[in-house]
């Protein structure tokens, strides 16, 4: 059995429990997707405070509504909807301006070479630093396809289902916020181009 069909079983498992009675399934459930979501929630919103609120919602939420979800689908795909319509519904009543420095604060941690000197290492932050102001930079909609594509590793079929969307959108905003990082990070970009159209499309 594929880990995915292992990952499915195990979650359909622990919902079985959970509305069976046993809330400490569902707290397995947590366990399993709570930094996973956060990671890509602070990159969409922009503040660890703000995202460690929405995910704490969509958690709430999810328990609340499991009844209701369908099985035709993952369960951190519709968890990931959840929190995206929580943030984009905070979007709307607070309309945050993400700034560089909060741009700075967020909190996808980026691996490190361990064999690198300190000048690697330095230019590996900055690097990073300059991939995620570009990404704040974003407007939401091209942002939130661009973490779940590029950081996330979702599929555009999951990316779809995730924001309610077609896939002919996703690939089409998906390719837009693209060259518009090309062209924020035009110098970063010149030697290796790591948002390759060729690569888009795999």
């Amino acid at each position: 059995m594929c880990s995915r069909e292992a990952t499915v079983n195990d979650d359909a498992q622990l919902i079985a429990e959970t509305l069976d009675g046993k809330p400490a399934a569902f707290g397995q459930l947590v366990q399993k997707y709570q930094d996973r979501l956060y990671n890509t929630v602070v990159h969409v919103v922009g503040s660890p405070e703000d995202a460690r609120d929405i995910v704490q919602e969509a958690f709430v939420q999810a328990f609340v509504k499991l009844e209701t979800f369908q099985k035709t689908s993952a369960f951190y795909t519709w968890l990931y909807r959840i929190a995206f319509n929580v943030a984009i519904s905070r979007g709307r009543k607070r309309r945050p301006t993400i700034s560089v420095e909060r741009a700075r604060e967020t909190g996808g941690s980026e691996p490190a070479d361990l064999g690198a000197g300190p000048s690697e290492l330095l230019e590996q932050r900055e690097r990073c630093r300059q991939v995620r102001e570009a990404i704040a930079a974003l407007p939401e909609e091209h942002r939130a396809v661009v973490i779940l594509r590029e950081i996330d590793g979702c599929c555009y079929e999951t990316i779809a289902e995730i924001l309610d969307l077609p896939i002919g959108t996703v690939r089409s905003r998906l390719h837009r916020a693209r060259l518009q990082l090309r062209e924020l990070l035009k110098d970063l970009l010149s030697v290796d181009d790591g948002f390759d159209e060729e690569r888009a499309g795999k």
